[in-house]
């Protein structure tokens, strides 16, 4: 003993105990930071930007600077003759099939050949030993163009010549349900707009492509579809797809398809055909140009509802501007249409849906398309039902929200937990944020921000719902399957499944599968290509279902074989023993060991897949079991509105959502916030102007994404945990649902500030103008 501590001892003062270190998190429900975290912090993390080769060569892609237009020819003679440039290729230079795109439908040529048909489309790509090379090789392909007259409104592609082989008309879905006599005793009626918004990943769209020698191609890309994305590219390149490899890089962040397969696929070609290495980093420009944005949306609806408020029928006109081209369209549409009254009963539903091709920048896949666009709609109607009759706009919403057992109009039967009521009730009944009255002026936040040029008596508050759904994983008969593998040697599991980490933390869940599982802390999640069965996209939250599932299986698999010996032994069967903090015991007591003894340098693997049960496609009447599960949200938001200049501040957003089960909460937290605050820049400041077809201000000056400083207070408020029994663990996809609820919640709001209909999103400062000021 020290003297010290013999001192401390006599006097009676115990000595200072060493401290404790915090127990690292583990296993399903706890906090586990994502493996990446430091890397990503230190600036360490490999992205695509990054990444480097012997002999690497520059790409630039040409783009046309018109949205509609006839291609007389093209000469690349000029740019051919540039010193240091070793390639220039078009639509000439494309061995396999011309056309690609995600969806069910391949529209999209590589190359532009005879016609444009949308601003920044792709005509030619250059391969040279410079990067400024490389463009001013592309700005000297010389393109003679018949300049066309573009069409632009949705409304006139019916009329129009068609823009495209396939006609202008992609899908309709004409849903009917229910009695189309039916009336109710008030009808009210709305023409909504949404704008088009883009995904504007953060980080720069980035590849490399290395060619192999077998005569084939790697491709080094932050794809959310790896094996999706490989398939296309070989079918471009006139290649099998075993001798296309895709190597899934650092990805920066993901709300949509991540990467533009028109740089993707051109950085191939020129792999091929210079024998080189070839890396493209697209500008911003570049980025608002190339990839696909969500869909502009024109919706009209007629709600009839009762002298109580409940809804009795809802008629509604649904057209989306798909675009030049088809891609996720199909999918969009049926979302919009199956959703367009909302987590609501109705029992008489008569809904026209429509997609069409225009010679606007293409529209895609983004976080919870379709969905979004009709909860916009169908709030602000419960809001005019709610007015009109004189109503608290929230009690409307209770008296016709939709719980489980309930049917959508589609006649799908709503079978998983749909605490909608509960969901609203919590949001409504948290405390208000208080008034700002006894602030002294000067610290105000008004709208505008801190220095706002408004007055605070012009300032009015206004609170406003928003409940969305959203469904997960595909539709329609989308055959929704993942692969995994889990392997554990000297004490050590590692996970190799081909899901992509998009930020929304499967390779942390995937950790906590296998902790929770085996009793093993050190995991680790192999990087992602395409040697490695299938996982499909990263969206609507397929991975936390699919491919989290495909890991559990495949990690109980290796731990029946780690206890068989050990039940064998003791004369017991494996569901008599069970892991815990790395130990294994019997139910009884008799058996008490370690993970780490009873592995013993043994490897142990196997390999399983998960498929959840197989959905329908919807039927001429707009009638099917299209969907396998579904998520809900309900958003109260508080907003602050300067009535005379028009501009907004939102408060708070107080957010409730059946989560199912909370397997991580750091990171369920983090994603929820992330989708509100992209809710509120729908809402309010993100609109990719388009005039006669031309993007304008493409880059992050002339598009306005929300910021910290724009962010509101964010309060969750409740987090229902009613597991899915048909969801591995039980767990809903959480970021998207916010997304859809938020936009809509916002502008209830707005609307209760200013009196003002707010038809339009984002909301322009004419449309928070109070009537009579």
């Amino acid at each position: 003993m020290s003297n010290d501590a013999a001192t401390a001892e006599a006097e009676g003062t115990p000595e200072t105990a060493a401290p404790v270190p915090e127990p690292i998190p583990h296993g399903l429900g706890a906090s586990l930071p994502p493996a990446d975290a430091r890397a990503k912090t230190e600036g360490t993390f490999p992205y695509a930007a990054d990444l480097w080769a012997e002999g690497l060569l520059w790409a630039a892609v040409l783009r046309s600077p018109h949205p509609h237009a006839r291609i007389v020819s093209i000469d690349t003679t000029h740019a051919r003759e540039m010193p240091g440039v070793r390639a220039v290729i078009t639509h000439e230079d494309v061995p396999g099939a011309p056309l690609h795109g995600r969806g069910a439908r391949a529209d999209r040529p590589v190359f532009a050949s005879e016609v444009v048909r949308h601003h920044g489309e792709p005509l030619a790509a250059v391969a040279a030993d410079h990067p400024d090379t490389a463009r001013m090789a592309a700005a000297a392909v010389i393109v003679e163009y018949e300049v066309l007259d573009p069409v632009t409104d949705p409304e006139q592609a019916f009329e129009a010549e068609p823009l495209h082989p396939d006609g202008n008309l992609i899908r309709h879905i004409p849903l009917r349900h229910g009695n189309p006599e039916a009336a109710g005793e008030i009808v009210v009626e709305g023409l909504y707009r949404i704008g088009r918004q883009d995904p504007a990943p953060i980080g720069a769209e980035a590849g490399l492509a290395v060619p192999r020698p077998d005569g084939g191609v790697e491709l080094y890309l932050a794809s959310t579809d790896p094996h999706g994305d490989r398939d296309i590219a070989a079918a471009c390149y006139g290649l099998s797809p075993e001798q296309v490899k895709i190597v899934v890089t650092g990805v920066p962040g993901a709300t949509a398809d991540r990467e533009d397969q028109g740089f993707q696929l051109p950085l191939g070609l020129l792999a091929l055909k210079t024998g080189c290495p070839v890396k493209l980093t697209a500008t911003r420009e570049e980025s608002f140009l190339g990839h696909t944005h969500r869909h502009p949306t024109l919706l009209r609806y007629r709600h009839h509802a009762d002298a109580e408020g409940r809804v009795v029928k809802v008629e509604a006109q649904i057209l989306l501007d798909a675009g030049a081209y088809a891609d996720t369209s199909s999918d969009a549409l049926a979302a919009a249409v199956a959703f367009a009254c909302g987590p609501y009963v109705v029992p008489n539903a008569f809904i026209e849906g429509w997609a069409v091709r225009t010679n606007n920048p293409p529209s895609g896949h983004v976080r919870g398309e379709g969905a979004m666009q009709v909860c916009a709609a169908y709030e602000a109607q419960m809001d005019k039902i709610a007015k009109k009759l004189g109503l608290d706009p929230a009690e409307v919403r209770l008296r016709n929200v939709m719980a489980t057992g309930d049917v959508l109009p589609t006649g799908q039967t709503v079978t998983c937990p749909a605490p909608v009521a509960e969901l609203l009730q919590a949001v409504r009944d948290f405390p208000l944020p208080a008034l700002p009255k006894d602030t002294p002026e000067d610290e105000w936040l008004l709208p505008g921000g801190p220095e706002g040029a408004g007055e605070p008596g012009a300032v009015r508050r206004g609170v406003g719902y928003g409940i969305g759904m959203v469904h997960m994983l595909g539709a329609e008969g989308a055959d929704e399957v993942s692969t995994a593998t889990v392997k554990v040697q000297d004490g050590v599991a590692t996970v190799l499944c081909a899901a992509v980490e998009t930020g929304q933390g499967f390779t942390t869940l995937a950790r906590q599968i296998v902790q929770e599982t085996l009793g093993v802390d050190e995991v680790h999640v192999a990087p992602v290509d395409t040697d490695q069965p299938p996982a499909g996209a990263g969206c609507r939250g397929r991975h936390t279902w699919v491919s989290g599932g495909a890991v559990e299986r495949a990690a109980k698999m290796v731990r029946t074989q780690l206890l068989q010996p050990l039940a064998h032994q003791f004369g017991m069967s494996t569901e008599l023993l069970q892991i815990a903090d790395g130990k294994i015991t019997s139910y009884d007591g008799v058996l008490s060991t370690t993970v780490a003894e009873a592995l013993d340098g043994k490897e142990l693997w196997a390999t399983a897949q998960c498929r959840p049960h197989p959905t329908e496609p919807l039927d001429e009447a707009g009638q099917g079991d299209a969907f396998v599960g579904m998520a809900f949200c309900a958003i109260r938001a508080v907003v602050d509105v300067d009535i005379e200049i028009g501009s907004v501040r939102v408060v708070e957003l107080a957010v409730a959502q059946d989560v199912g089960r909370i397997l991580n909460p750091a990171q369920l937290t983090a994603r929820i916030e992330a989708g509100v605050t992209q809710g509120v820049g729908i809402a309010l400041t993100e609109n990719l102007r388009t005039p006669r077809g031309l993007v304008r201000h493409p880059d992050l000056t002339g598009y306005a994404l929300p910021t910290a400083l724009d962010a509101p207070d964010i309060r969750i408020v409740k987090l229902v945990e009613e597991r899915d029994v048909v969801a591995p663990f039980g767990a809903k996809a959480v970021s998207a649902v916010p997304v859809v609820a938020s936009p809509a919640a916002v502008a209830s709001a707005v609307r209760a500030a200013t009196g003002r209909p707010v038809n339009r999103l984002p909301i322009r400062p004419q449309a928070a103008v109070a009537t009579g000021t």
